[in-house]
């Protein structure tokens, strides 16, 4: 291929690509990828096939048009076929199906061997048209593009026929279908290939075949029988054409009806646009462009709540607050009698949320102690995982199930979650109240100091038993000094230790709400992830198919 016809190529690509036929063939895409797993797999299934097929014909298209001949045994198909090219390349039969591979002619000199391997034509059953004819008949200039085809017949007893007649039916840019005078009628043709047609009425064509056979005063009557079935069929707009390969009658109506279509460049884009409508109105009745109800934040609040509590979190807020106040009070008590309650076991550590108290975060990689969630809490949870799933409600039942299936897709690795996010979480119990460490020195300067009252005061008093001189004591404002030692210190120590319990009250608050935000902050990120953020992804997909059947309108 030369640069040039290289350039010219990449241009008519980008020109197909740029089209209203590309892009709504994107749309479809679109509406393909989101609604996979959330709208009926058939329907979803028959926008991918279109998809798929689409993209490669758009590809293929170059300026060919490709044609079929379709119908039943005997119904001419292969006369025709010969008739239209000039020349016998298919093999004619009349009591026993003899088309069992597609035959093809190509009309032309642009090359259409990638376009008939896609639709699967053996090498050995291909043709050019003008390349068998004398050298002094001319091609038929009006037919340059057209690829003819001629199907394997749809009433063969080899079901792989008419799974070829199926396929290939379905890849064709216009078919004409020939019907036999004697069976025009059958149920089988209408039902199984003509119905299915309707759809596609601006790229089907049907033909009375071998008109010659049925006597001249009941020809009028005939058609006007075949108009009536085909108007039953949904066909009304369909052309409807009488000819006869063996006379010629009627062969120029449909080489000229073939000729406007391949003049008009517009049949492969016209059958790929029918393609589209056809399965877009599928997809359309299975699924509903209802907005759904907004995610409200009260849903949120109750999910959170829901979560917090099968968390434990108003445990967890209340060990925090109650370590901070033990832990203080060991800090900050009377030294005599604080020690005791260092004996009582701490509310974090009985959880095994302490973090940071002993040198590191014990439950890095280790389950918590939390308790199981229980029956209410769970009854809670799954009632509050159900009212936000209950946001697709109005979308119709394949995305409301979607939608309800996504929220609870999850539920089962909640608990864990939840409880692995409690236990990462820094609770910011590491350390006391600045002021607890002062407050501490004074109190073992005052247990010192009653201590040195009470000794001192023992001293005399053995000695006064013993009936030695004492020694003079010196006091302060007419108070003995070793009473005043022992007294203040004790009372002192007292005194400090109310109001350092009052102060720790309000220091164990902040800390348990402090712990409360991080927390919820921690299971409201799981909230998201496990079922806001799925649910958020099925209203995305809805609002993207919803987005992408809108573009499909021509």
């Amino acid at each position: 291929m030369s640069p040039r016809t290289g350039l010219v190529e990449s241009a008519k690509r980008l020109l197909r690509r740029s089209d209203r036929l590309e892009q709504r063939v994107a749309g479809l895409e679109q509406v393909v990828e989101h609604g996979r797993g959330r709208l009926p797999d058939d329907v979803v299934g028959a926008g991918a096939a279109v998809v798929a097929r689409a993209r490669r014909r758009l590809d293929l298209a170059g300026s060919h048009t490709v044609v079929a001949l379709a119908g039943a045994t005997g119904s001419g198909k292969s006369s025709t076929f010969n008739a239209l090219a000039g020349v016998d390349l298919a093999t004619v039969g009349v009591r026993r199906p003899t088309t069992s591979h597609p035959t093809a002619c190509v009309w032309g000199e642009e090359p259409a061997d990638e376009l008939l391997d896609w639709l699967e034509v053996p090498p050995r059953h291909r043709a050019l048209h003008g390349s068998s004819l004398d050298d002094d008949r001319v091609p038929d200039p009006e037919l340059d593009g057209l690829v003819l085809v001629d199907l394997p017949d749809h009433d063969s007893t080899e079901v792989g026929h008419h799974l070829q007649v199926e396929r290939l039916v379905g890849m064709t840019d216009l078919v004409v279908w020939l019907l036999d005078p004697q069976k025009y009628a059958d149920a089988a043709v209408h039902r199984r290939f003509l119905e299915p047609m309707a759809a596609h009425r601006d790229v089907f064509l049907v033909v009375l075949n071998r008109i010659d056979e049925v006597p001249a005063g009941e020809r009028e009557a005939v058609l006007a029988d075949v108009r009536r079935l085909l108007d039953a069929d949904g066909l009304t707009d369909v052309p409807l054409l009488a000819a006869s390969a063996r006379t010629g009658e009627g062969l120029d109506a449909l080489r000229a009806e073939v000729a406007a279509r391949v003049a008009g460049r517009t049949g492969s884009r016209a059958r790929l646009a029918a393609d589209v409508d056809t399965v877009a109105a599928r997809l359309r009745q299975a699924h509903s462009d209802a907005d759904p109800r907004e995610l409200r934040p009260r849903d949120q609040r109750a999910l959170h709540d829901a979560m917090a509590e099968a968390a434990g979190v108003p445990v967890v807020v209340g060990a925090v607050e109650r370590a901070t106040t033990a832990r203080g009070r060991q800090a900050t008590g009377w030294p005599v009698t604080a020690w005791l309650s260092r004996l009582r076991p701490d509310p974090l550590r009985r959880l095994r949320l302490d973090s940071g108290t002993t040198g590191g975060d014990v439950v890095v990689a280790a389950r918590s102690s939390m308790p199981a969630t229980g029956h209410v809490g769970r009854v809670r949870l799954e009632s509050a995982v159900r009212e936000v799933g209950g946001v697709g409600d109005a979308l119709g039942p394949a995305w409301s199930r979607a939608v309800r299936a996504a929220a609870a897709s999850r539920l089962d690795d909640l608990e864990d979650r939840l409880d692995d996010a409690v236990g990462r979480t820094d609770l910011g119990t590491a350390g006391l109240p600045w002021w607890c460490r002062p407050a501490q020195a004074v109190q073992w300067v005052l247990l010192a100091a009653a201590v040195v009252g009470a000794v001192w005061l023992g001293v005399l008093a053995v000695m006064g038993f013993l009936q030695l001189p004492a020694p003079s004591t010196p006091d302060w404002s007419g108070v003995p000094l070793p009473t005043g030692l022992l007294v203040g210190g004790v009372l002192l120590g007292w005194l400090l230790a109310l109001l350092a319990r009052a102060a720790l009250g309000m220091a164990a608050r902040r800390r348990a709400r402090r712990a409360e935000a991080r927390l919820r902050a921690a299971v409201t990120e799981v909230a998201d992830e496990l079922v806001v953020g799925p649910v958020r992804a099925e209203l995305e997909a809805h609002r993207l198919v919803t987005e992408g059947l809108r573009g499909l309108g021509r």
